[in-house]
């Protein structure tokens, strides 16, 4: 069986890690060059990085600090927030990154999916998909959260594993801060009508969360923030106990 992961993300706004609470109220959460080294360093089996206002702001990656932050890895590292064509991927994967992630462009142009999997890849591929369940339908929404769409968590993913995802990377608004544990119902729909892994955001706030996303919600990996940037879970802790639950990971 392959080993669940575990992947802290800096969600990175005006050069800083922050975090919110169902997309809003940020509050500053440190250095994302030295948060990315400190969880290279405790075990953790990947960074994301997420320029959470790059696309509403119409503008591009901030590339100086993902060449900061992948100087200072030595995991897998993810990239996502303002990406819209070819030439941003190429930028980002010289500047260290490893994987780009696409979420509100994708959306727009879902033919960008074909062509960065074609062109790089589907490894390098991750789709993301911001969804809020409202009226039990998980609908997707474009710029961070702020712009509904008429497109649905489920036929959106499907869609894109056809187009050459490699991942899909299902962040619950819904969830999103509320440390109340992930959408392991929507989650095991997902990894029961996908062929491609699944990586499960919105929702841990203690240790138990993160088995059930794996046991539960059939997720290939569990990303989290507010609970590693603030000490209230550390990765080592966190994976010696999933391990003694069960869940096969790296140790």
């Amino acid at each position: 069986m392959l080993a669940k992961r575990i992947i802290p993300c800096l969600d990175v706004k005006d050069g800083q890690t922050v975090k919110g609470v169902n997309f809003v109220n940020f509050r500053h959460a440190g250095d994302p060059v030295e948060l990315g080294h400190q969880y290279s360093i405790q075990g953790a089996d990947e960074l994301v990085f997420l320029d959470i206002t790059a696309s509403h702001e119409g503008r591009k990656t901030f590339v100086d600090m993902v060449r900061k932050v992948a100087d200072r890895v030595s995991i897998p590292f993810t990239v996502g927030g303002g990406i819209n064509e070819l030439k941003d991927v190429d930028v980002l994967l010289n500047a260290g990154a490893d994987k780009v992630s696409i979420n509100s462009a994708a959306l727009r142009n879902p033919g960008l999916i074909d062509e960065v999997s074609a062109h790089f890849g589907s490894q390098v591929c991750v789709v993301a998909i911001d969804a809020n369940l409202e009226d039990n339908l998980w609908r997707c929404y474009l710029n961070g959260g702020r712009i509904p769409t008429d497109k649905d968590l489920f036929g959106w993913a499907r869609e894109a594993q056809e187009r050459g995802a490699g991942e899909i990377l299902f962040i619950s608004m819904t969830h999103d801060g509320v440390k109340k544990g992930y959408p392991n119902e929507a989650l095991a729909t997902l990894a029961d009508n996908l062929n491609i892994p699944v990586i499960a955001s919105g929702g841990a706030g203690k240790r138990e969360h993160f088995r059930d996303a794996f046991q539960l919600g059939k997720a290939d990996a569990a990303l989290a923030a507010s609970v590693f940037h603030f000490g209230e879970i550390s990765i080592p802790e966190l994976k010696t106990y999933l391990k003694n639950e069960g869940v096969t990971v790296r140790l």
